[in-house]
């Protein structure tokens, strides 16, 4: 009697890491709409913006934006920043001479939400992408 045993585990290994990125990818466009839809909008810059990336090396994916205010729109400003601003009202005067007086904007959060209320989205995709690579 002769047994041959075949080592398949490396094309198991590649497939599960091919699955592993299809479904990072699928997470990361599911949540850029999810952003996008939560994202205020003013003249649309910030809702365009958004945007997800894979990185293979980790693996993982990031969800953003590169718009310069986009941290104070999810986080707020002044005495309304979350993990602390400025304590006090102020006052600023802006390109027609008119002053102003403010403590700030709320927080608006477009990211955070879109990940963290969205989890068993994530799984079923996670999931789906295991099941059928």
């Amino acid at each position: 009697m002769e047994v041959n045993i075949v080592d398949n585990s490396g094309m198991v290994l590649e497939e599960f890491k091919a699955a592993c990125l299809r479904a990072l990818e699928r997470c990361g466009s599911e949540a850029e709409g999810y952003a996008a839809d939560l994202a205020p909008v003013d003249t649309g810059r910030l809702r365009g913006s958004i945007t997800h990336q894979v990185d293979e090396g980790e693996p993982s994916v990031y969800i953003g934006t590169n718009t310069e205010y986009a941290p104070y729109v999810e986080l707020g400003t002044g005495v309304y920043a979350q993990g602390g601003g400025r304590p006090t009202p102020w006052v600023y005067r802006d390109d027609n001479g008119n002053y102003h007086w403010t403590c700030g904007n709320r927080a608006q959060p477009f990211l955070k939400p879109a990940v963290a209320d969205h989890a068993q989205t994530y799984r079923n995709i996670i999931e789906d992408e295991m099941k059928s690579g």
